[in-house]
């Protein structure tokens, strides 16, 4: 039986997704915050399969209803974030199921355009790790979905690190032309949201306001800045308080290539190092693009990859 999420499943709800993804276990923490008090949570988007009165698999499905920023509630998009079936129950046609449900919920809402599992802001992972679970990605192409780009995933470990000196020369070449690089500090709060806003995605703006509601140090945050211009920022701890996560990072358009990433991206690992991290890791980013290689040269290496899928329903 396919049904929606009722009070009592949560936890044997999180206890078959943990048999299910042991590499993607979550926690009740995790659950809470992603999932329950998301601000586009909808009981019925969030799927049970059932039988003989056991959780054996699940489905989260999200339409907006709360606008990321503004009032663009994105009528046509619909994500599904996650999905899962019990190892003892499967090749029975509960995937199968659970996904024939969710079109229905997404048809019924009329969306057009589904992505797995691009949704922000509470993603789990960018898309379907193809090395660790074949079985999800062949369910996912058997329903329409197709391969859209592909993400990485990344870690460095930071014993011992430091700064090389030629970064150390950038940033006083850059310091001449009158930049510099800081922890964010109060005054240049609203002047970092606001950079963020004009040039990136409202999901930065957003993980920046976030953590620092939830307590993160503002010290967390670097900036660069021309005068009073914010031009760049690299943040950490950011996400669930996970202080070894980093990211979000970005820098002006018209500045790229000037060096201010890297310098933004050296002294934020070395942050991190004084505060005793061993270790900096993020979810996102394209091997082939720029920053992927600036990541690369600083000695980060691949550790998954993802593909972010998509398909195109018909609405009812």
């Amino acid at each position: 039986m396919i049904r929606p999420f009722q009070s009592a499943d949560a936890g044997p709800w999180i206890a078959c997704w943990n048999q299910s993804m042991p590499a993607d276990g979550i926690s009740e923490a995790t659950f809470l915050n992603r999932v329950l008090t998301d601000v586009n949570y909808d009981p019925e988007g969030l799927l049970v399969a059932e039988e003989d009165g056991r959780i054996v698999g699940g489905l989260i499905a999200i339409v907006r209803s709360t606008p990321m920023m503004g009032t663009d509630l994105e009528p046509a998009l619909g994500w599904i974030t996650a999905f899962f079936v019990h190892p003892a129950y499967r090749r029975r046609g509960i995937g199968h199921a659970l996904m024939e449900a969710a079109d229905h919920f997404f048809r019924s809402r009329g969306r057009q355009t589904l992505y797995f599992a691009s949704y922000a802001p509470n993603y789990f992972v960018p898309g379907i790790d193809r090395a660790q679970y074949p079985d999800g990605a062949r369910l996912l192409e058997a329903h329409g979905f197709r391969p859209l780009y592909q993400a990485v995933a990344m870690d460095k470990n930071l014993v011992g690190f430091v700064i090389p000196d030629d970064v150390r020369e950038l940033e006083a070449t850059r310091q001449r032309d009158g930049y510099v690089v800081e922890p964010l500090s109060l005054p240049y709060v609203a002047s970092v949201m606001d950079f963020t806003r004009r040039e990136f995605d409202p999901d930065w703006t957003r993980a920046i306001r976030d953590a620092i509601k939830s307590g993160v140090p503002l010290s967390h945050t670097l900036i660069a800045r021309h005068g009073d211009t914010v031009v760049g920022f690299a943040l950490y701890g950011g996400y669930d308080g996970v202080a070894e996560r980093f990211g979000p990072f970005g820098v002006a358009a018209s500045l790229r290539g000037t060096g201010l990433g890297k310098i933004l991206l050296y002294r934020c690992l070395e942050q991190m190092r004084h505060d005793g991290l061993h270790g900096a890791w993020f979810l996102w980013t394209g091997e082939k693009e720029a920053a992927g290689h600036l990541y690369r040269r600083a000695g980060f290496t691949i550790t998954r990859r993802f593909d972010i899928m998509q398909k195109t329903v018909n609405p009812a």
